[in-house]
């Protein structure tokens, strides 16, 4: 799995590549978790790139919400590709997260949103 960081204004975009699974939900946990600890408030994850996603990534991103949650902060799921929205809504998880169709809508949602 490969993970990029993009920044746009106070927004960063995380785009992981490849699968999200038991072998690399660490690395994606650890990404994650470390732009929470350096105080990144406002996170999109484009998740056009990734094929799949286990119960492990799921675990990961929930986690992550929790987080986020705790320190006022605030992240969007965008461009979830058919095969991994299945899963979210199998697993019950469309409720829990905010989504966008696109990079550029979940951008806007949180550029608009007050800082924490």
């Amino acid at each position: 799995m490969e993970i990029s960081h993009e920044r746009s204004g106070d927004v960063v975009v995380v785009v992981p590549v490849g699968r999200v699974d038991a072998v690399t939900s660490d690395k994606l946990e650890q990404s994650l978790l470390g732009l929470v600890a350096q105080g990144e408030a406002k996170l999109v994850l484009e998740m056009r790139a990734v094929e799949y996603i286990s119960s492990a990534g799921l675990r990961v991103l929930l986690r992550l919400a929790r987080k986020q949650k705790e320190r006022s902060g605030r992240i969007v799921l965008s461009s979830l590709g058919p095969a991994v929205r299945q899963v979210f809504e199998l697993a019950g998880f469309v409720s829990l997260f905010e989504m966008e169709a696109s990079r550029e809508l979940a951008i806007t949602r949180l550029a608009n949103a007050p800082s924490p």
